[in-house]
């Protein structure tokens, strides 16, 4: 396990249903369509904004080639595949590096905050190495049964501190976390512990 670079923020930004799925088992995410419909976007566009880089699963990224257009305009984005894999748009690198060995380079190319897009494979494979720096997790009140977990595979115990929340009138909840650290006071409800 590696330590954490500060000057480099990898958030995993991510739709949850509530029994903590991010896809139904072929991958689909039709399940959050109501939702998009709603004009609501959840903060998204503001969190885009903010972002250097985008960082993605194979089968994500396959996805998201799907969807017609390409949905990450403008963002330099990096692929983890450990199978071969054609990089349609410009912007994107196709990598077999681990993550860890792909975090200095982002912070090289002056890379401050990236978006961990997903799925559950490359998420577990940035938190086992501590690269996660925030999590935003928007859970949305769907029970899908089976699918794609937020996170694959066992891992160690994680602790994480609430950063702030909030609800939407449909029912979704943005839970922002951060991993505790001891000695640091938590914040609690907007209180201070």
């Amino acid at each position: 396990m590696i330590t954490r670079n500060p000057r480099l923020d990898i958030i995993y930004y991510v739709a949850a249903s509530l029994d903590g799925y991010i896809a139904t088992p072929d991958g689909g995410i039709a399940w959050l369509a109501p939702f998009e419909a709603t004009g609501e976007d959840y903060g998204y566009a503001e969190y885009y904004a903010s972002l250097d880089a985008l960082l993605l699963g194979s089968r994500t990224y396959e996805q998201a080639l799907t969807f017609g257009s390409w949905p990450y305009p403008g963002k330099p984005c990096w692929v983890f595949s450990r199978r071969p894999l054609e990089a349609a748009q410009r912007e994107v690198t196709v990598t077999a590096r681990p993550p860890r060995e792909v975090a200095p380079e982002l912070e090289a190319r002056g890379i401050r905050r990236a978006w961990l897009v997903g799925g559950g494979q490359i998420a577990s494979a940035f938190r086992a190495e501590s690269l996660i720096t925030e999590y935003i997790v928007s859970i949305i009140p769907v029970i899908l049964g089976a699918g794609i977990p937020l996170f694959s595979g066992p891992a160690a115990e994680e602790k994480l501190d609430l950063v702030d929340h909030k609800i939407y009138p449909d029912g979704v909840v943005q839970a922002r976390y951060r991993p505790s650290r001891p000695n640091v006071p938590r914040l609690v409800s907007g209180i201070s512990s």
